[in-house]
């Protein structure tokens, strides 16, 4: 994947999350109607919550894929240079840059020095494999952890809207989040490829 298109997705996914933060996560929400009521600080976090659900379904999706798949990654893990790989490392490189400048410029409401050394420590990983060109099959191996973020998300959207712990809604999304985080977050440091 050359520079400029490697540029061009990554600009690409900053700008899309920033519409879905901004516009498309407010105007679907808005259906909810808790979601009136929420505090400004309460919106804010909601729709980070929103974009980080879109984007970690798209590149844990991806990723499972190329983890299966995708032959020149799996050849050469270290060297493999895999088109699909390199677009989802710069899909995530996008959503990092756009969710680090609402982290700055939200900092009252979602800012946390903890996410913001994460997201620059990942976004530095990030760079280096579609910079170097290596990596990027490890690279995506890691973004397989992405998909327990939806059950995370979803669990304080429950909260935010006051669930009952015991409400079936609950315990299902409680039961889904910590089996997939074992499976994507645990077990999968186990997994051998031949």
């Amino acid at each position: 994947m050359d520079t400029v298109s490697e540029l061009g997705t990554v600009f690409a996914s900053f700008l899309i999350c920033q519409v879905l933060f901004h516009f498309v996560s407010s105007w679907f929400s808005a259906k909810v109607s808790c979601f009136n009521d929420l505090s400004l600080e309460k919106k804010i976090d909601w729709n980070s919550r929103v974009v980080s659900t879109c984007h970690s379904l798209v590149v844990g999706v991806f990723s499972l894929y190329i983890f299966f798949f995708d032959e020149a990654a799996i050849a050469d893990p270290l060297w493999g240079d895999s088109l699909l790989g390199n677009v989802n490392i710069a899909i995530t490189t996008g959503y990092l840059i756009s969710d680090l400048l609402l982290l700055i410029l939200y900092w009252r409401a979602i800012g946390d020095i903890v996410y913001a050394v994460h997201h620059c420590t990942v976004l530095y990983a990030c760079c280096l494999v579609l910079k170097e060109g290596i990596l990027a099959y490890i690279g995506n191996f890691r973004l397989i952890a992405e998909l327990s973020t939806p059950f995370v998300n979803q669990l304080w959207f429950f909260k935010t809207l006051k669930y009952s712990k015991s409400s079936k809604a609950y315990i299902i999304n409680g039961v889904l989040m910590t089996v997939m985080f074992f499976i994507v977050r645990i077990a999968r440091t186990g997994k051998k490829k031949n």
